[in-house]
């Protein structure tokens, strides 16, 4: 994994933008996150291209069906080039999901589990169907453990589990953290939010950042300044 742990979040329409950011940014961030809305407006050829700028990529499209067909889809995407870095589903799915996910991958990829999305609440989640299980920490703690059990290579969540998974599952289970928002920026639709240097703190290895960087006038100084306020520790 790369020792600059900011992941940009690039997820716009405007293929040339993408392009043009990732290249301005490579210097300063160590992955490219490429989600729903990049992928399904330009596809396997703006992947691509986006691709060859060379940041690694966490291709982020929360796969969510049968097992069979989540393995399917899993089977495709590990044959497009150059092969994303990270490729995701949700934990959700379960067991049998995870587990046939991450046959069809066969270490070509990290393959991780959402497990509670970031603009969720803990009254979200009662209201999801979710009432009699937990509060979103202890929630998210339930789906890593049982994401780690499928054999999966970590899970995407909130900063504010990253305590308790920590301590459940040890430090070499990976975690990609959204959420992540620097001291003078808004929270915009995410609830369970933290620092980019808070975050670190409790053990992140990946930190998934948008709008700070991509809407910020200077994108490239931006992201170097979120990372010099990692340094310490990153060291």
């Amino acid at each position: 994994m790369p020792v600059n742990p900011i992941c940009v979040a690039i997820d716009t329409p405007d293929l040339d933008h993408a392009v043009a950011l990732a290249k301005t940014l490579q210097p300063h961030v160590g992955w490219a996150k490429i989600g729903m809305e990049f992928f399904y407006a330009h596809g396997i050829a703006g992947y691509a291209r986006l691709a060859r700028t060379g940041l690694p990529i966490f291709l982020d499209l929360k796969l969510h069906d049968i097992p069979n067909t989540v393995a399917s889809a899993m089977k495709a995407l590990m044959r497009i080039a150059p092969t994303p870095g990270i490729v995701n589903l949700h934990a959700t799915g379960g067991y049998d999901m995870m587990k046939a996910a991450g046959e069809a991958v066969d270490g070509r990829a990290k393959l991780i589990a959402v497990t509670i999305l970031t603009s969720l609440s803990d009254d979200d989640i009662w209201a999801a169907g979710f009432e009699t299980a937990r509060n979103t920490q202890a929630h998210a703690r339930a789906l890593a453990a049982l994401t780690k059990r499928a054999g999966l290579d970590g899970v995407v969540c909130s900063p504010h589990d990253l305590a308790g998974i920590r301590q459940d599952l040890g430090r070499d289970f990976l975690t990609v953290v959204p959420g992540i928002r620097p001291a003078d920026a808004a929270a915009q639709d995410q609830k369970r939010v933290a620092t980019p240097e808070a975050a670190l703190a409790a053990g992140a290895d990946i930190l998934v950042i948008g709008r700070a960087i991509t809407g910020a006038a200077d994108p490239a100084r931006a992201a170097q300044d979120i990372l010099d306020t990692l340094a310490e520790g990153l060291t």
